[in-house]
Order: C-alpha cells, then sequence, then structure tokens
C-alpha cells in the first residue's frame, strides 16, 4: 500500500474536523503524535490549546465568548507513564482511569459513544502510544454511529505493534464538510511522516484549511528515554 502525501490529503479536505496522527519519523528515533481541531462555528473556532501536566488541555481563547463548554473543552493529551493517550473528548480520562486501575484502551471505549450532538453524531476518536523496550506501539479507535442512526454505536480498534520509520496512521472525524456531516469511513489511513518536528509541524498547519483550522499539537517522544518535544500551534490568542 503506498503511503499518502498527508500535505495533499488535508488540503484537499476543507474540513476534516479534529485528526489524529500517530507513527514514527523517518530515524526510527522518535515516536511521532499530532493532534488537530477544526471549527465551523464561533464557539468551535474559540479555544486554544494550553500545556498542562504532560499533556494538554482545551482552553476558551476569549471565556467571555464561550457558550457550550460541553463538548469542546477537554483534555486531549494525557501521559501515564510510558502511555501517551489522545482524543477528540472527555474519553481520555476515561482512558487514564481504565489504564490506572489495569484495565485497557479497548475495554475503556466500550463503554463510551459518538457525541450526542445530532444529526451529526460526531464520531469519538482515540489514540494510544505505548514505549517500552526502547520501542513502541499504537493503537487507533473511532466510535461513530451506523450511517446516522443515533441508536447504534460503531466501534472500531486498530493495532501497530511495529510502526515503520517515516510513516503513520490519520484518522479524522469527519470525511469532508457537510450538513450533516458525514463520519470517517475506512482504515485509518496511510501516510508520511517527514522532517524533524518544526518541519513537519509546520507542513501540517499550513496544510490545514485556513478559514476552519484552530490548534495543532505535535509531539516527538524519543523511544530511547521517552523524553517529549513539543510544538503547539493556534490561530487565535487567548486573552485575559
Amino acid at each position: 500500500m503506498e503511503k499518502e502525501n498527508v500535505g495533499a490529503l488535508l488540503r484537499a479536505n476543507s474540513y476534516p474536523g479534529r485528526t489524529i496522527l500517530l507513527g514514527r519519523d523517518e530515524t526510527g528515533e522518535h515516536a511521532v503524535i499530532a493532534y488537530a481541531i477544526m471549527g465551523r462555528s464561533a464557539n468551535s473556532r474559540n479555544r486554544v490549546f494550553t500545556p498542562r501536566d504532560g499533556g494538554i488541555v482545551t482552553e476558551a481563547a476569549d471565556p467571555a465568548k464561550l457558550a457550550d463548554p460541553s463538548l469542546i473543552i477537554y483534555a486531549p493529551v494525557r501521559v501515564l507513564g510510558g502511555d501517551t493517550i489522545v482524543t477528540n473528548g472527555d474519553q481520555t480520562d476515561t482512558i487514564y482511569d481504565a489504564l490506572s486501575a489495569g484495565g485497557s484502551f479497548e475495554d475503556a471505549l466500550r463503554a463510551r459513544t459518538f457525541e450526542p450532538d445530532a444529526p451529526n453524531f460526531t464520531p469519538r476518536v482515540s489514540g494510544l502510544v505505548r514505549l517500552a523496550g526502547g520501542g513502541c506501539s499504537f493503537r487507533l479507535s473511532i466510535l461513530k454511529s451506523d450511517c446516522g442512526d443515533g441508536r447504534q454505536c460503531l466501534r472500531y480498534f486498530y493495532e501497530y505493534e511495529h510502526p515503520a520509520p517515516g510513516e503513520g496512521r490519520l484518522i479524522s472525524t469527519y470525511r469532508r464538510d457537510g450538513s450533516p456531516i458525514p463520519s470517517f469511513e475506512g482504515e485509518p489511513i496511510r501516510v508520511g511522516v517527514a522532517g524533524g518536528i518544526d518541519a513537519f509541524g509546520a507542513l501540517l498547519w499550513e496544510s490545514f484549511d485556513e478559514a476552519n483550522k484552530v490548534s495543532l499539537f505535535v509531539r516527538y517522544l524519543r523511544l530511547s528515554d521517552g523524553a517529549a518535544e513539543d510544538r503547539i500551534y493556534n490561530k487565535y490568542k487567548k486573552l485575559g
């Protein structure tokens, strides 16, 4: 299977919604994590990423303009030992709590469903990067409605035990823009991962639709010792 050009893939889609990319850099020395959010409404666009406790949280760029925080304010990235959890909602906490108690990524997500935002029923996308023995593995999941049927939840899980250098897998909440917005379909997309954190982060940020992009987080995790290097891109400046 050919690797997709991630820049071209993102430029061709004005609204993938929220996107997770997990992989490994070209040198093979780092696990790569990227998480991006987009927004069409004023409330969705009124956000920034802020570092906290080894991960990140979403915050209102302008707290005075925050309307409904229920689905937009959460911790997208949390760290538990050698595990890094990344999701598009408060299922980050569900996974963190399950792993803390000796449970699994999959069992945690079997307790959750897609978001209650009919008619879109936004999927919950989640990822887990695990460092062990100088190597890494990662998992991805999507929970989505069955063709827009709010009574049925489809749960898909993908596991990558030995990610190859220079490639990753990308999953997003939406297939494209629309009304209602169609959910992502198929397996996570195999994409190339090229360059260091600054070059790769800039490529991703510049490729997201200018009108709809909101924030991007990129982390390179050194496999030898777990050291993390991060970049955060926020379109809007936090006030207050």
